[in-house]
């Protein structure tokens, strides 16, 4: 009678499965444990509630890192969404001198370890004599997101035949009305999918927050964790919880939009 011996790839899947488990376990007790009555958070649970939610609202500190938070990312989006936009613009479709090195420069913040380009930027600030502000926050943000953005539009406008901005053009059309008429519209899914990434990004970051921010302002990471050098409480599980609803659900509903304009713009 021959033994059963686990193939290779049984191995390899069952594996990817406890790595699976390992990472995501956690994030599902957090989410748990926010509705546990209790305010000892452990099990077995007590009971199914929604307090922990509710202190949320009624706190003010948390509303406050929550509004700047939303601010921050929106400002973050906007900027490296339009800078993403024109310098995809000018190394696909323009001769721009020395187009591969602005390229690598650009992209260079993705490659680089977040905290040693939080560490840099904060002690050229230091030699500077600048002090910290929201602005240099958000310029912060911009920097670590807009290679996000430039890599998304630029591999939908590679994919974009010069065809068709070249027909309007032919057919007496500025450079700038073929833009707006033309090649946006068949950027509009790729643009809105880098929007809404460098909002994700910059609204979850706390590496490079923890460095740059002033004194007094708080998003919801740091929130988070100046709540978790106090004391464990369940309205921490809580706040996870919708941190974890906004960074999952946002990006996947925008990949939903985005697809869907893409197929209304193929159709």
């Amino acid at each position: 009678m021959r033994h059963f011996l686990p193939s290779g790839w049984s191995l390899i899947r069952a594996y990817a499965i406890l790595v699976y488990v390992f990472m995501f376990l956690p994030v599902v007790v957090v989410v748990l444990l926010s509705f546990n009555a209790s305010q000892f958070g452990s099990f077995p649970m007590t009971g199914l509630s929604l307090r922990w939610f509710e202190a949320l609202w009624q706190n003010e500190a948390v509303l406050r890192a929550f509004r700047t938070s939303f601010l921050l990312g929106t400002l973050t989006a906007i900027i490296s969404t339009t800078l993403g936009v024109l310098a995809s613009l000018a190394m696909v479709r323009y001769q721009v001198p020395g187009r591969n090195l602005i390229a690598v420069v650009l992209i260079a913040p993705i490659l680089i370890p977040e905290v040693v380009l939080a560490v840099a930027l904060l002690l050229f600030l230091q030699v500077l004599g600048i002090p910290k502000s929201f602005f240099l926050l958000l310029m912060g943000h911009v920097i670590f997101t807009l290679p996000f953005v430039i890599l998304v539009v630029q591999a939908r406008l590679v994919g974009i035949r010069r065809e068709y901005e070249e027909a309007a053009l032919s057919l007496g059309a500025s450079p700038r009305q073929t833009f707006f008429a033309v090649t946006l519209p068949l950027l509009a899914p790729a643009i809105f999918a880098g929007m809404l990434f460098a909002f994700t990004i910059s609204f979850d970051d706390i590496t490079g927050t923890l460095f740059w921010k002033p004194g007094g302002v708080e998003t919801v990471p740091t929130q988070i964790f100046a709540m978790l050098r106090h004391s464990i409480s369940p309205e921490i599980n809580a706040l996870g919880t919708v941190m974890i609803v906004l960074t999952v659900g946002v990006p996947l509903l925008g990949a939903a939009i985005a697809r869907r304009m893409a197929m209304k713009r193929g159709g």
